[in-house]
């Protein structure tokens, strides 16, 4: 992968398999269990099994090793494993390493997967607690002594800024919250599943940090995600409809860091998804109008208007009237602010959906589907599409 040039990754891999826990407050069982639960349910949905897979892609995040999960799923020998960091940022990258390994030959049958208790266990929202020292954290070492202690916090000093600059609201962030939970209130999976809000509810929730209040915020959420990745061709002979991953594209920006990146030039834009947007892109050889569905990283709101921009969906500043307008079908799960926080694994998932024509809230001839990965750090994206191309 170059940003100069197009990759030759698409089209020679697919997710072949999806399959996900409960989304709760409260698992009662092991982060290791619930990875096992959902690396079984989507090997399941391939119609592989355990002795099928040689490789396994998680984040550094996760808590559950390789050859835990391995073993406690019944698997063989492994031929390659590998972690992403950067938090949410990995979710996309494990599917694109899974894909780099098995277009290469390194393994044949990859199996991408997440799993925590983020409410019952280790809340992120909480910030940060305690952190041993390294070099990544010097960063956080400018910003936590004047009270930015929180994911919400370092998001807000963008989102304040972005609102200064196009002359807005909060109402703006507001049509991202109703969008996603009007299709969470239509998923049976989702936490606020027949709970939809307006713009009236979202203006009325609490201030969490200024100009950020409670529904702009996502959940947190305990639960288990996998996805199962192998090469192009036997993927037409499983039983499921290939997601065919078109392209797959990682980005960091210059003077980035985690969350905390404001000595850039400019606040109002996240420079590392437009690194993965011109990837994906020029890779792809596709346009933002060739897009049916947008899976949007949405922990926080303010950075998926952002995103929409960074894509070229619209103009600077224009992103809050294009979801108002609903031109774009985003989010079809409910998102992380209404389905599940599973660090955008989830948004994978209902991605290959769409594709297989299954989402309970199916965008009728759904070809093409653009997902994200987390914002505000060096993050990833992918292309995903029918079996055509």
């Amino acid at each position: 992968m170059s940003v100069r040039r197009a990759d030759s990754l698409g089209g020679r891999a697919a997710i072949v398999g999806i399959g996900a826990t409960e989304f709760s407050k409260d698992s009662g069982r092991s982060e290791l269990k619930l990875a096992v639960e959902a690396v079984r349910a989507a090997l399941d949905d391939a119609g592989l099994t355990p002795a099928d897979v040689d490789g396994l892609v998680t984040f550094t995040m996760d808590t559950s090793p390789e050859i835990t999960v391995a073993q406690a799923v019944g698997m063989g020998e492994l031929s390659f494993f590998s972690r992403i960091h950067y938090g949410g940022g990995a979710a996309c990258a494990t599917v694109q390493q899974a894909a780099l390994a098995v277009a290469s030959g390194v393994a044949d049958v990859v199996v991408c997967y997440r799993a925590f208790n983020e409410r019952s266990g280790r809340r992120f929202g909480s910030g940060v607690q305690h952190r041993e020292p390294t070099a990544e954290g010097t960063a956080l070492g400018w910003n936590l002594p004047f009270g930015l202690l929180t994911p919400a916090s370092w998001v807000a000093m963008a989102a304040q800024r972005y609102l200064h600059t196009y002359n807005l609201t909060p109402e703006a962030f507001g049509h991202v919250a109703v969008t996603d939970r009007r299709h969470a209130a239509r998923n049976p999976a989702a936490y606020f599943y027949g709970k939809p809000i307006t713009l009236a509810d979202h203006a009325a929730s609490r201030w969490i940090v200024e100009p950020l209040r409670l529904l702009d915020c996502c959940q947190e959420t305990d639960g288990g995600q996998a996805i199962v990745v192998t090469g192009a061709e036997r993927a037409r002979d499983l039983p499921r409809p290939p997601a065919v991953i078109v392209a797959a594209a990682q980005g960091a920006g210059r003077a980035q860091e985690q969350m905390t990146s404001f000595y850039r030039d400019g606040l109002t834009g996240l420079p590392e998804m437009d690194v993965v947007a011109r990837q994906l892109w020029r890779t792809s050889g596709l346009a933002p109008a060739d897009i049916d569905v947008g899976i949007l990283y949405d922990h926080f709101t303010p950075f998926v208007l952002m995103q929409l921009e960074e894509f070229g969906f619209c103009g600077p500043g224009e992103a809050a009237g294009f979801v108002a307008d609903d031109a774009l079908p985003l989010n079809t799960h409910g998102g992380q602010l209404g389905e599940a926080y599973l660090h955008g694994m989830n948004g994978i998932a209902e991605a290959v959906r769409q594709i297989r024509g299954t989402s309970v809230n199916q965008i009728p001839g759904a070809a093409r589907t653009l997902v994200t990965a987390g914002t505000g750090v060096p993050t990833s994206g992918l292309i995903l599409g029918t079996d055509g191309g």
